[in-house]
């Protein structure tokens, strides 16, 4: 688990690709990678198997998206049929808040 402040190494798309290159070839474990790109055995071995699986690891799949979907431009007609539910909803509350 990431601890509070903790940055993390971003390995550039080469650099992934050296990685790989060096290991499918033969010459290099991955601790030992790990040892010479200065990133811990658990990227390498998930860069190795996300690349057995058929994904590319050179594109980061993060950028952008990330969050809650924007929603469409609301007309008109979306903010008064959300101002009636919230007067309706109010209402609801005050009635409940006087029966106690």
């Amino acid at each position: 688990m990431a601890s509070k402040g903790q940055k993390f190494k971003k390995l550039d798309p080469e650099a992934k690709k050296e990685i790989l290159k060096k290991y499918f070839d033969g010459d290099v474990g991955p601790t030992s990678l790990g040892e010479m790109y200065d990133v811990s055995v658990g990227t390498v071995k998930n860069l190795i198997r996300k690349t057995k699986k058929g994904a590319d690891v050179t594109i980061d799949h993060r950028k952008g998206g990330s969050g809650r979907p924007k929603t469409k431009s609301l007309t008109l007609e979306d903010y008064k049929e959300r101002y009636e539910i919230l007067k309706k909803y109010r209402a609801f509350l005050e009635a409940r808040q006087g029966k106690k």
